[in-house]
């Protein structure tokens, strides 16, 4: 396989990961909310949510992201010159945050499958922008490399939280209306 189609597979399964990552927050979102539905609506949102959950994040999430660090590292292997670029490196830590992100959202999604609640559904809601910060400050590492310089991209990374929360906030508001 040429490394071109190899890198096409990486940028494939990233995309899939971050569905998953997107996705299973709000599910999380979902099951906490229906614990205020009155029955029966309550028992068959909660087994619909966790079935969901569990399909998605065993048969999507987890996959994607193992998938994703094997290809990460063979597209390493075929060019290693790249972890002489310091961008790489940045690159590679919020990647690590990311795996990060991921297993917070693995305990979280243990808990609901057996029935405990520790976050409310605003605390997920705010959690749920996380996979979003890291996205965009990837994506944004990668088209500029070196151009980016740290002053800019923290000050951006900053103002895209303000305005995610703002976002959750204003969200709230509406819906307390």
């Amino acid at each position: 396989m040429d490394y071109l189609s190899i890198k096409a597979l990486h940028i494939i399964f990233v995309i899939t990961w971050f569905a998953g990552l997107f996705y299973i927050p709000r599910i999380f979102i979902y099951q906490t909310e229906a614990l205020s539905k009155p029955e029966p609506e309550k028992s068959i949102l909660q087994a619909q949510l966790a079935l969901m959950g569990k399909r998605l994040w065993y048969i999507i999430t987890w996959p994607s992201a193992l998938i994703t660090a094997v290809i990460a590292g063979t597209l390493l292997y075929l060019q290693p010159q790249w972890l002489n670029l310091p961008f790489m490196w940045i690159k590679l830590l919020l990647v690590g945050l990311l795996y990060g992100y991921h297993l917070s959202l693995h305990h979280i999604f243990k808990l609901l499958q057996a029935g405990v609640v520790k976050y409310s559904s605003m605390q997920l809601r705010i959690w749920n922008e996380v996979s979003t910060l890291i996205l965009i400050s990837v994506v944004f590492l990668i088209v500029k490399k070196d151009e980016l310089t740290w002053i800019s991209g923290v000050l951006g990374i900053f103002i895209m939280v303000i305005l995610l929360m703002s976002g959750v906030k204003f969200y709230k508001y509406i819906r307390t209306k």
